[in-house]
């Protein structure tokens, strides 16, 4: 049984709090289907208090990023009736959080396709991102029609296109390069990766990104039920870990006395 907020809120270092934390937010259909409900829609309107509970959490916590995996590309091949209700959702609930947004300070950004998205979703998120533009706290990133392997081919394709024009050299092609030139750039990889609903994958998502990000699955909680809480848990986690990036236990504790 979770302790409450408070007491596990107390138990984190704020010198070490993740600067990017990513969430899968999974399990809203499953979610939905034990509650007897037939219409999975059901499990992602009752989601959105998970969402608020996430964003008001990392703002407490002074993260500086969040990016919700809110609709992959592959999302699209779910049946027309979710998909069109899914997009009907987030243009309600853009319109209903854009006041708290401003309010709290958060800046909205997107990543992903969002030329694929209807009309009406495109000039929603294209307000609100203009309306948070100047908003200097926590930057929530929804990736929308998002996947790592569109973001990838994506800027494979980019790079190839400045070699043909002459631009740049296929040798002026780095790991640096590449990654400024993903949809995330500008972004710093996230530190954490949160997933509810007990898949072990990270499904397609952020595939260049989450390369050293430290992963925390819930194993029996579907979204609609993660509080704050539970991600104050997942935070408390990251701080037990060893972030190596390749080295040995030895260099990093020189590199920290040094």
């Amino acid at each position: 049984m979770l302790k409450s907020v408070k007491s596990v809120k107390e138990q984190i270092d704020n010198n070490n709090v993740p600067k990017h934390i990513a969430v899968i937010m999974d399990g809203n259909g499953r979610w939905a289907k034990q509650k007897g409900f037939v219409d999975r829609i059901f499990g992602h309107r009752n989601a959105l208090t998970a969402v608020r509970d996430t964003i008001e959490g990392c703002g407490e916590l002074g993260v500086k990023y969040l990016t919700l995996y809110a609709f992959s590309t592959e999302n699209w091949n779910r049946p027309k009736a979710e998909v069109d209700a899914l997009m009907s959702l987030l243009v309600g609930t853009i319109k209903d959080e854009l006041p708290g947004m401003i309010k709290s300070n958060i800046r909205l950004e997107t990543i992903g396709n969002i030329d694929s998205l209807p009309a009406k979703s495109r000039k929603e998120l294209t307000a609100a991102i203009d309306s948070t533009k100047n908003s200097t706290g926590l930057t929530l990133i929804l990736a929308l029609s998002y996947s790592g392997k569109w973001d990838i081919v994506n800027t494979a394709r980019q790079l190839a296109q400045k070699v043909k024009e002459g631009t740049i050299a296929v040798e002026d092609i780095t790991e640096d390069l590449f990654e400024e030139s993903l949809d995330t750039k500008g972004i710093s990889n996230p530190d954490l990766m949160i997933r509810t609903g007990g898949d072990h994958r990270i499904s397609n998502f952020m595939l260049w990104q989450l390369a050293y990000t430290e992963l925390y699955i819930f194993d029996e909680l579907f979204w609609p039920d993660f509080r704050k809480q539970h991600l104050f848990e997942a935070v408390l986690s990251y701080q037990t870990r060893e972030r190596r990036f390749g080295k040995t236990s030895e260099q990093i504790r020189l590199l920290a006395k040094s």
